[in-house]
């Protein structure tokens, strides 16, 4: 594969990034980029070399004081990447995390000086990591959840929320709504939202972990309040992340400690991770538009392949171009369960996603499908197959050489029997693939 785009080393020097040296499971085509991407090679150079350091950020000698330093060069890069000020990165155990600060910490916020603000607006399509917290706080806290409806392509409905604004402006303690859809690809009207919500003072959180690296992501000036990115979905390792937000959003914190990042988030800090996700943000970011390229021509050809060859796929979300994210592609095959093409693609070296949950065993349509309008029986036979850095020509030709016969083999065995119900619009209480985490 060839060389990715430049990137600045911790001295500041220009290098090329090479990706070839980067490998996935020997002779699969890995084609599940938005669940986790490979460690980039800069990222994991900076986090193998902090490793063999040792220091405590939050510790005032020499070596507590060299961690701290490696702590907010990080933050300067990820702040500068992403269109905002340091002081506003809080460094996080990962997108969840930082999900989970986000809803909660700005409803406990919002409520704490008006106990008015019950109400949490989010969109019917968000990942389980905005979702879930959402649920816990109206049984645990007496927030009332708003679920935006969204189109058949999965754009949140703006007149639905024109008029719960309208309605309840009083009321709403905060909106969450993605940037970018996990499983179908959908970016959403982020800008627009914050426009609604502006003028009547109601904090907007959005999350950008899909987003980042592929289109356009600018904190300032989307008008947000919070924003949420993740270290494993472009490069950097799991398990770090950050919650992007306002000096003056009102946040309560959720994880009570040390109080190490701006008081809201407590725990030591990992500084190698942070290090290495500060070097992965600002790759992405700086070879985006390289690297948004690659990953739409390798997309359309997916997608086209898959259209020619099963014509009764049916792709789901927007038609490829700029209202989705370039390396998503998502399809839906009838009378074929989604986990059986899943099995089948990986038993001859293709490693995809239903992008579905699974509950007790028991395989569940997506909840984002549901929300589209999808039937329960089409939303169970849902793959996805998303794109990065280390993919190939070879990997999406390897993929529609196996994939007709693959399809013809799971509808052949049909669908399993269905069990359990669907609530709120379709909205699962269990984690779906590919999101915040």
């Amino acid at each position: 594969m060839s060389s990715g785009g430049p990137f600045r080393g911790r001295a500041g020097a220009l290098r090329s990034v090479d990706w070839s040296i980067v490998t996935t499971t020997p002779g699969a085509a890995y084609l599940d980029h938005a669940a986790t991407t490979p460690l980039s090679p800069a990222a994991s150079a900076a986090f193998v070399e902090e490793l063999s350091r040792t220091g405590n950020p939050s510790s005032l000698h020499a070596a507590g004081r060299a961690a701290r330093r490696t702590v907010e060069e990080a933050r300067e890069s990820v702040a500068a990447s992403l269109g905002a000020r340091p002081s506003e990165v809080v460094f996080t155990a990962g997108g969840t995390e930082a999900d989970n600060l986000a809803i909660k910490g700005l409803f406990w916020g919002r409520r704490t000086t008006d106990p008015r603000r019950r109400r949490i607006v989010v969109s019917a399509v968000e990942h389980h990591a905005v979702l879930d917290p959402a649920f816990w706080m109206a049984e645990h806290a007496g927030a009332e959840i708003v679920l935006l409806p969204v189109d058949e392509v999965g754009r949140v409905d703006l007149e639905a929320l024109r008029t719960e604004i309208a309605q309840h402006a009083e009321e709403i303690a905060l909106i969450s709504v993605m940037w970018a859809n996990n499983e179908v690809g959908t970016l959403q009207p982020v800008e627009d939202v914050v426009r609604l919500a502006r003028p009547h003072g109601i904090p907007v959180h959005s999350d950008a972990v899909q987003a980042v690296g592929q289109v356009p992501v600018d904190f300032a000036a989307s008008g947000l309040d919070a924003m949420t990115v993740s270290g494993h979905k472009l490069g950097g390792p799991v398990g770090v992340g950050a919650l992007v937000a306002r000096r003056d959003a009102p946040l309560t914190p959720v994880l009570h400690g040390g109080g190490q990042e701006r008081g809201v988030r407590s725990g030591t800090l990992d500084t190698p991770a942070i290090r290495a996700f500060g070097v992965a943000v600002t790759e992405a970011v700086a070879d985006r538009a390289g690297r948004a390229g690659r990953f739409a021509a390798l997309r359309d050809e997916l997608v086209a392949g898959v259209q020619r060859l099963v014509p009764e796929a049916v792709l789901s979300g927007p038609v490829p171009g700029p209202g989705r994210l370039p390396g998503n592609a998502h399809f839906t095959f009838h009378g074929a369960e989604g986990d059986s093409l899943l099995y089948l693609l990986d038993s001859v070296g293709v490693q995809a996603s239903t992008g579905s949950a699974c509950q007790a065993g028991v395989p569940q349509p997506s909840h984002v499908l549901l929300a589209m309008g999808v039937g329960e029986t089409d939303a169970r036979g849902a793959l996805r197959f998303s794109l990065g850095a280390t993919s190939t020509p070879d990997d999406v030709a390897r993929l529609l050489d196996v994939l007709p016969a693959v399809v013809g083999r799971a509808q052949a065995a049909g669908l399993a029997s269905s069990g359990g119900h669907v609530s709120a619009g379709g909205v699962r209480r269990t984690a779906a693939a590919g999101g915040a985490a």
